[in-house]
């Protein structure tokens, strides 16, 4: 599904309570394995409980592979990842993605239903719990014309469903999921206008009351976030609201051009 780089945990790790969401990155160097140029270089970021940060930049910024960080797909050369004060590396892997939410351009679906696809984050999620989460990603809409319904089988490439309505069953997953933490990584293509229009209302909803990163391409999605993170050449080379940036960011100014 990922290259999944950190699967060991620390003997003794501690399982994770229930978390805030407060998220610190504190000098953080990355590089990938077989690399030898980081790709995130001395990165300090502080994002409050609840707060919706934007990460923009231009393609290579680094800005995927700093979301990667926070459910540990990778662990830091260098520097700390905190989330409540915590360092992540002590806690058990089960703790810390079971309270984070991914909603990525690579979909990833499973040959089973869509019920079970939805349900997926959630082990005990009800079908009650399914269908109210598919009606707020706008999916029950063309989820109930199937012949099927949510007992329908989608293949793991999604097939038969398409880009947008395969975003919006992963919008439903992470509504079920409930996670304090989400990511939310935009999708640039196979997006149609109506589809788009719906993840955005769904989108705007899910981020509500918890700590969500959005790796933004969208414009509309920049200006509703609580501060925007820009990021060149692994590095964060300013962070403030739109209208701040839009002033005193060169970089910023030419991706809005």
């Amino acid at each position: 599904v990922v290259d999944m780089a950190a699967e060991h945990e620390k003997p003794g790790a501690i399982e994770l309570s229930p978390l805030k969401g407060k998220i610190e990155f504190r000098d953080v160097v990355f590089t990938y394995p077989g690399s030898d140029e980081p790709v995130l270089k001395g990165i300090n970021l502080t994002v409050k409980a609840g707060q919706t940060i934007a990460i923009v930049g231009p393609n290579g910024a680094g800005k995927t592979t700093l979301v990667n960080l926070i459910p540990r797909f990778y662990d830091v050369d260098s520097g700390m990842v905190l989330i409540d004060g915590q360092d992540i590396r002590e806690a058990t892997l089960k703790s810390l993605r079971g309270q984070i939410g991914m909603v990525t351009q690579k979909v990833v679906t499973f040959n089973d239903t869509i019920a079970a696809n939805i349900g997926y984050g959630k082990a005990d999620a009800t079908r009650e719990e399914i269908i109210e989460a598919a009606k707020r990603s706008f999916s029950h809409e063309f989820i109930e014309p199937l012949r099927e319904g949510y007992d329908a089988v989608i293949g793991e490439h999604g097939s038969g469903l398409s880009g947008g309505q395969l975003q919006r069953i992963v919008i439903a997953r992470a509504i079920v999921k409930n996670p304090a933490i989400l990511i939310f990584d935009e999708a640039m293509s196979q997006i149609d206008a109506d589809s788009e229009a719906k993840i955005h209302k769904a989108l705007s909803e899910l981020i509500q009351d918890r700590t969500s990163f959005v790796i933004a391409h969208r414009f509309s999605t920049v200006v509703s976030a609580d501060a925007t993170v820009v990021m060149d050449n692994g590095q964060i080379v300013a962070q403030g609201s739109h209208y701040e940036l839009i002033q005193d960011c060169p970089l910023y100014q030419s991706l809005y051009e």
